[in-house]
């Protein structure tokens, strides 16, 4: 299993990065991690496990067929996931992106819709969820499966990140402990076609990764293919401009980190750093 990208990151996927809020990565973990790492999810998906934070989405909303299937802080109880987090390639990725000389684990989170999944993600920010703020943090979103735009490839709004907007949480089961005063996340279906909404997706392959900002304005359709799951690793990672905010309306972090609010988050046991140049 590679622990380096298989392919360079160059200054052109930095500057587009930057640019759109979201860059395509392509190849950059072999065929082992991938097997590995699906592997994992079919271990995990029914997991009994103390430390497990599954979300149910499809039986949450009421949903007829298939499954959308969320579960985070994986590396915390299961042995592959650290490995990945940790070993893999995605680490130095999100350095590079970043201009990062060292990066932490914040968490990790699983994707999993199988065929016939109506339930679509909708438009949303990461950042609203998460207590932190600062421009060194960002996502790295592993395919493990093909995805195209049958089964749920996630669309962007390029430049979005740079919008100065702070949309609300917008949770795909609709968890009440996310409500907030902050002003809610437009449908942008109802946008196509405007001027200056530039809508980004791509069909990937297992192994490539899509690298996006926090802020980056995000969602998916349902899995409508018949056959095809869309299985996929997000991992969130945090640079040394990151700052402790545990603001209203954020996600409770397994560890549960006592941290001054304003403070680099350097706990290790909760937070563990993954890459150093």
């Amino acid at each position: 299993m590679n622990r380096k990208p298989l392919v360079p990151i160059t200054q052109e996927d930095v500057v587009t990065f930057e640019r759109d809020g979201v860059v395509c990565l392509r190849g950059m973990f072999d065929d082992d991690w991938i097997a590995r790492m699906n592997n994992a999810i079919d271990q995990i998906m029914d997991a009994d496990h103390p430390l497990a934070r599954p979300r149910e989405v499809t039986r949450a909303v009421g949903g007829k067929t298939g499954r959308y299937h969320i579960n985070s802080f994986v590396w915390h109880w299961n042995d592959d996931f650290r490995a990945f987090n940790l070993e893999s390639p995605a680490a130095e990725i999100a350095a590079h992106l970043m201009g990062a000389d060292s990066v932490r684990l914040f968490y990790d989170q699983v994707f999993v819709k199988e065929p016939h999944t109506a339930e679509r993600t909708d438009w949303h920010q990461d950042l609203p969820f998460w207590p932190l703020q600062g421009e060194q943090i960002l996502s790295v979103w592993v395919a493990l499966t093909p995805v195209n735009e049958q089964n749920s490839a996630l669309e962007y709004i390029a430049g979005s990140h740079k919008w100065g907007k702070f949309y609300a949480a917008a949770i795909p089961d609709k968890d009440p402990n996310f409500r907030s005063e902050l002003e809610p996340c437009p449908d942008f279906n109802e946008m196509r076609g405007r001027p200056g909404y530039d809508f980004l997706s791509w069909d990937m392959q297992p192994g490539d990764c899509l690298v996006h900002h926090p802020l980056t304005v995000h969602g998916s359709a349902g899995n409508f293919s018949p056959t095809q799951r869309r299985a996929a690793i997000s991992t969130r990672y945090f640079g040394p401009d990151t700052r402790w905010d545990p603001r209203p309306a954020t996600m409770k972090i397994t560890g549960d980190p006592q941290l001054e609010q304003g403070t680099y988050p350097a706990d290790d046991r909760v937070f563990p750093e993954a890459w150093r140049a």
